[in-house]
């Protein structure tokens, strides 16, 4: 089994804590909705074996200033991008520190999905009230209010990086042709939808991927972290990933020759030759606007504003007093929010329509 597999494993035993408040509403959507329950995993303390809280790594309470929510706290079910549960709950724990810290009366529950498609569904019969991907707001803007684009290192920027084995002969995406490739989840914009267009601009035979099989080249989707992992395994001569995932493994060695855009724009250029394996990058995108955060137009609830205002007018000086103890600053994802619309997302668009993804459905 591999890491990724116990990690979702391990979460899907969690069981969910009592709530007083909205009871009735969950429990009919316990029941009417299990499929989806059922692609948003939690974390629980077997993931790391068993001191890990139900919400990432540590107590919040005592590694911040921020207390325990009170038993009349309003539950919101925040969910991430898929990955592996105890890394992304890591990451994000100074945003849910945050709110908490800045909203009375809220207990932010943050949901890991085992695939991009188990988010909108989550939205849609109302068992989560915040969302952070871009696929899943194309697909349906009318289900959402968008609360901004993230920004991190003062860019609202990231970029896709196709990497490969340092002694590979691949040196440019046409020669993906005949090897095996590693992928993050199928919908993933990064790591699986702008390369299969980058692919097929190359003249290759991209097939029925993301969602079937490719023609010309053998691919795997897992999620950012696995594709690292399957190269380092031999199990592909190279993998795409976004810039933050992928740049630790690159060199300092190729940093004098990463295209200007991604000097100018990447916000992870600090993380550098920081972890292993050590892997040669082929290709790049161009800046692809960060993910949006966004709540669902369902929800009715006063906290939504607020939650927003806080997440908008948040700074990075104000988040590091939320930051659990031993927090590595170069994973963090979110610093403050940047005005967005639908228009930002239109090159999402053109390169999901271009590998044959409807977003609509």
């Amino acid at each position: 089994m591999t890491q990724a597999e116990e990690d979702r494993s391990s979460d899907a035993q969690e069981s969910g804590r009592s709530l007083t408040t909205r009871v009735s509403r969950r429990k009919l959507l316990a029941v009417s909705g299990a499929s989806v329950l059922a692609g948003l995993a939690g974390c629980s303390g077997a993931a790391s074996g068993g001191s890990e809280s139900e919400n990432g790594g540590g107590s919040t309470a005592e590694a911040t200033t921020v207390g325990t929510p009170g038993p009349d706290a309003e539950e919101v079910i925040m969910v991430l991008t898929p990955g592996t549960p105890s890394d992304a709950k890591r990451r994000y724990m100074p945003m849910k520190n945050l709110i908490e810290g800045e909203v009375d009366g809220v207990d932010i529950t943050m949901r890991v999905p085992l695939n991009y498609s188990a988010i909108r569904p989550a939205l849609q019969s109302e068992q989560a009230e915040i969302g952070m991907d871009d696929v899943t707001l194309i697909s349906n803007p009318d289900l959402m209010d968008v609360y901004g684009t993230t920004v991190t290192g003062g860019s609202a920027f990231y970029f896709s990086v196709m990497l490969t084995q340092p002694d590979s002969d691949v040196q440019e995406p046409a020669d993906v042709e005949g090897k095996t490739w590693a992928f993050a989840d199928r919908l993933s914009t990064s790591g699986s939808i702008f390369a299969l267009y980058t692919l097929q601009q190359a003249g290759l035979d991209i097939g029925e991927a993301p969602t079937g099989d490719p023609v010309d080249f053998k691919g795997s989707w897992t999620d950012h972290n696995q594709a690292i992992r399957r190269v380092a395994k031999d199990k592909a001569i190279g993998a795409t990933t976004w810039g933050g995932n992928g740049i630790p493994h690159i060199p300092e060695s190729y940093k004098s020759d990463f295209p200007e855009r991604v000097k100018e724009k990447s916000s992870f250029l600090d993380t550098i030759d920081t972890e292993e394996p050590k892997l040669r990058p082929v290709w790049w995108s161009f800046p692809i606007p960060k993910q949006p955060v966004y709540a669902r137009k369902t929800w009715k609830s006063p906290k939504k504003q607020e939650i927003g205002e806080v997440l908008r007018n948040s700074t990075k000086e104000q988040i590091q007093k939320y930051y659990p103890p031993d927090y590595n600053e170069e994973e963090l994802p979110f610093t403050t929010l940047q005005d967005t619309s639908l228009e930002t997302y239109q090159p999402v668009i053109k390169r999901m329509n271009a590998v044959g993804i409807d977003p609509a459905a």
